[in-house]
Formats: structure tokens, sequence, C-alpha cells
């Protein structure tokens, strides 16, 4: 953990003046909130005491309460009963991990002798067949991760390069993998053991998943009982998802994949940032990938919680916000799925987090 500034009484009313704007005409909204007040000091505070994230990779998520599940009653009984989650305040990935970004890290673990490479399928190493990470495209035709036998790179579709897409036919296991990385370049404690690749509590200020809780008040862009993360409605100019007339709440004048990536070739996910951000200036929370979160699945309780990590233990670990490849009712951001933790799909990635 880096260590903490110490600052004086003068250096933080120097920094309070700067954000409320009393040396101009215009107010420093850190947040973009369209309120200039205590929170974007504290922003402030927190960035310069404690040496935050790179602003263009992470937003920081002011903490809050909301009201989390299906306040319309239309999904499955998994989303219910709606109940009341209290967070703290943290950082989150604006857009989810890349291909690139992948590949970065396997390249990293590869040459660290962290990682093993089997008929094209990506191992944590010692573990035989214990922990599956990703697949490769010798393995599967989806990925979009090449390996030539001592080097992996991003492979080009339909002639379009895919370095900037999601990574996808990721494991949880490998995206935890993945995190534990991320942590160890920024100087920050790792959140998963290195043995076992469960979380470690209490969370700890390195990368990590989001919880599932932290996922949907993300996803949910402030707004109070909405089922996107923008609106009520969901069109092509707003997700990369496959748009149906079934769903009331679908408007979307082209239907099925969506024009711009159909190119017939799976997966066929849209590079990230291509739609605009929600309120808190994340990218793709609904539609594009699901995303892998920190949490075992498990039913939901009716009693109000503060920072839920979900169950201790189970079976099966929650993916959230829809994809490429399903329509309009699997993107609403209060939908869970769930699957086990060393499955992979061409529409499954990842997004990450930061503590404070």
């Amino acid at each position: 953990m880096r260590g903490k500034r110490v600052v004086s009484a003068g250096v933080l009313v120097c920094l309070c003046v700067w954000v409320c704007g009393v040396r101009g005409s215009n107010p420093t909204d850190i947040n973009n909130d369209g309120i200039v007040d205590m929170l974007d000091v504290a922003i402030v505070c927190e960035n310069w005491l404690w040496e935050a994230p790179d602003p263009c990779e992470f937003a920081f998520i002011p903490g809050g309460t909301f009201e989390m599940g299906d306040s319309f009653g239309e999904g499955l009984d998994r989303e219910l009963p709606v109940h009341t989650v209290t967070l703290d305040s943290f950082y989150m990935s604006k857009y989810e991990i890349t291909n690139q970004q992948y590949c970065d890290y396997l390249n990293s673990a590869l040459g660290q002798g962290l990682i093993v490479v089997t008929s094209g399928h990506v191992y944590k190493a010692g573990s035989e067949t214990g922990y599956f990470y990703c697949d490769t495209s010798t393995s599967s035709p989806y990925s979009q991760i090449a390996y030539n036998g001592s080097v992996f790179s991003v492979r080009t579709k339909s002639g379009r390069s895919m370095v900037n897409d999601p990574m996808v036919q990721v494991s949880w296991y490998g995206a935890v993998a993945y995190c534990n990385w991320r942590s160890g370049q920024l100087g920050r404690q790792l959140c998963y053991d290195s043995g076992t690749l469960l979380p470690i509590y209490p969370l700890r200020n390195g990368v990590r998943l989001a919880t599932e809780a932290e996922w949907e008040y993300v996803a949910r862009g402030g707004l109070a009982g909405r089922r996107f993360p923008w609106g009520d409605t969901i069109t092509h100019s707003q997700s990369n998802y496959y748009s149906d007339s079934r769903w009331s709440y679908d408007t979307s004048p082209t239907r099925g994949y969506h024009p711009t990536w159909d190119d017939g070739v799976e997966p066929r996910t849209s590079p990230a940032g291509s739609f605009p951000a929600n309120n808190y200036g994340l990218c793709d929370m609904a539609g594009n990938v699901c995303e892998w979160c920190n949490d075992w699945y498990g039913s939901y309780s009716s009693a109000s919680q503060t920072n839920p990590t979900g169950p201790s233990s189970g079976a099966y670990r929650v993916l959230r916000g829809g994809g490429w490849t399903y329509d309009a009712y699997y993107c609403r951001a209060a939908r869970r799925s769930f699957y086990r933790p060393d499955d992979r799909l061409s529409s499954i990635g990842l997004r990450v987090v930061l503590d404070l």
C-alpha cells in the first residue's frame, strides 16, 4: 500500500477554494453530478492524499444507498425481493477489460511462469487442469487471443483489429488472476489468494471484481428504479445487444444483432467505449459482454445491507450486464445470471474495481 501524504489545514483550504471555484467564475464539478459541493472536495482530497488511479481508466463512484432488485416485478424470482443496500465509495474501470489488456497480462504471466498452455487452453501453473483461465484461438474459434508457442497476440476478425474489443472466453478464475496481476502493477494488495484464487476478506485495496451490489449500483448510474443505465427503454444507439420486438421496452428501429458489429462471425463484440457512458462515466454496463462479479450466487434477503459480499460459499459465480448475443430482457440492470467459475463463453468478459 502506498504511503499516505501529510496535509496541513491550509492545503485543505486551498483545495476547497479550487474545487468550489472561488478563484474564478466556473466552479469545479468533479463528479459531474451538476452540483458543486463537499463531495467534490472529498474526491479531490482523496485523489491527492492517496494517489488515486488514472482517471482515464477508472471512474470515481461515490458511495450511497439504493434499492437493489427488480422494482418492475417483470424478472425472475432470483431478482427479488427488492432490498436496500448502502455502499462505500470506490473506483470502477470505465471500460470492460480489452483483448489487448488481457494479452499483456498473459505475456507477463507466461514470462513469470505463472501460467501454462495446453492444447490452446490457459491454466494456472502447477494446477494441471485445476484452474482454467481462458481459451486461445487454438482451443476456441471465438477467442481473439492467438498463441504461437511463445507469445500471445490479439487477432483480427473480418479485417478488423480486435485489440480494443472486450476479452471473451475468460473464466472467473482467469478474471481474478488478471486482477491480482493488475494489483501488482499498481503496488496494491492482492485481493485473491494466490493459491486458491478465492477472495480475501475483508476486501483489500487492490484490483478486484465488483461485488454484485457494487455492479448493480454502478449500472443504474444514479437513477432510481429504472430498467437500464440510462432509463426504461433500450435501442441499438445505446447498447450492443440482440434486439427483439417481443419486449415492449426494446424500441430499437433495427432488430437482431447490432447492425454495425454483425459481421456474421462470433463474437459480435464492439470496441470498448463505442456507446455513451452512464452518469458515472462507465460504458457498456448493458450489453457487449456479460461481466464476472466477485460473489458466489445466492438468494436475496429482504434485510437492509451495507457493503454486502454475497454468500460465503457456492457452486456458481455471478454474471451481470447481458451481452451482444442477449436480448433486452437480459440487459436490465436488475438481471442476474450465474455460471460455474471455470465456464467460458464468447459473451463473457470482465471489468474491475479498485477500493479507496
